[in-house]
């Protein structure tokens, strides 16, 4: 399931390539995995005790070099009406949702053929901003067969949650894409596309990927932290166990 959404709710461009499975004693997981595009690496990581739901901010944090201009992120909370709004398109069934895919593909043309905006146009003239048809995006929503017949699986299955719509087989991140845009078109239910990234290799890689360590860049942020900690407004015990950790973790013997 954690791969299923790192591969088609949150979709950055990283193929998924490497996954980590971590168990305790206990019953407790981790799950990390590592998405690659054509130059750059992104981390995916999962805590059990922060998930409350696989579909709604599950991840612990997601790592990587550097942020992208526009991610469909369906996990952010910011994309629970567009959730909500895909779940009941999809149980409506696949021939309402052909009939909506219609009345979009033709409401270009019934705006160009309408005569009240004709006329209106004729009154506005040389500084009236004329906005494409956006070919690329309703073509985007085109269903083939195998899309309809995984549409008409869901729709017969009557999932109850989200979550249960995306573990089905047959919806990956070009039909679940698909579904979203509609739901926004037709429901104004927008969903984020905000990279939910943050920044990692701060300070380079040990093996020299994505860049050899910046000793001094890395020096120079372990001592912004331990003068921080001396600052702080904490206990005199609470302050020597935060430094201590920060050694121990930096594996700095002596402070300059």
């Amino acid at each position: 399931m954690a791969a299923k959404v790192d591969n088609a709710l949150v979709q950055d461009g990283y193929q998924l390539y490497h996954h980590a499975f971590f168990f305790s004693e206990k019953g407790d997981w981790a799950v990390v995995q590592q998405g690659m595009n054509q130059a750059f690496a992104r981390r995916y990581h999962w805590l059990s005790d922060d998930v409350r739901s696989f579909v709604e901010a599950p991840h612990s944090a997601i790592c990587s070099q550097r942020k992208e201009a526009s991610v469909l992120d369906l996990t952010a909370l910011e994309s629970r009406e567009n959730r909500e709004a895909t779940l009941d398109l999809v149980k409506d069934g696949p021939i309402h949702l052909r009939s909506a895919q219609r009345s979009l593909l033709d409401f270009p043309s019934s705006l160009t053929s309408s005569p009240q905006l004709s006329a209106s146009r004729q009154t506005v003239a040389p500084l009236e901003l004329v906005m494409p048809s956006r070919h690329e995006l309703l073509a985007s929503l085109d269903l083939d067969e195998e899309s309809r017949r995984a549409l008409q699986m869901a729709y017969e299955l009557q999932p109850e949650s989200f979550e249960e719509l995306v573990a089905l087989r047959g919806l990956g991140p070009k039909r679940i894409r698909a579904l979203s845009l509609i739901s926004e078109l037709i429901y104004g239910a927008a969903p984020s596309w905000r990279d939910p990234a943050r920044f990692s290799f701060a300070h380079g890689g040990k093996d020299g990927t994505p860049f050899p360590v910046d000793r001094e860049t890395y020096e120079a942020s372990i001592q912004w932290l331990h003068e921080a900690l001396e600052g702080a407004g904490l206990e005199r015990r609470e302050k020597y166990e935060a430094i201590r950790r920060l050694r121990n973790y930096a594996g700095i013997e002596n402070w300059r």
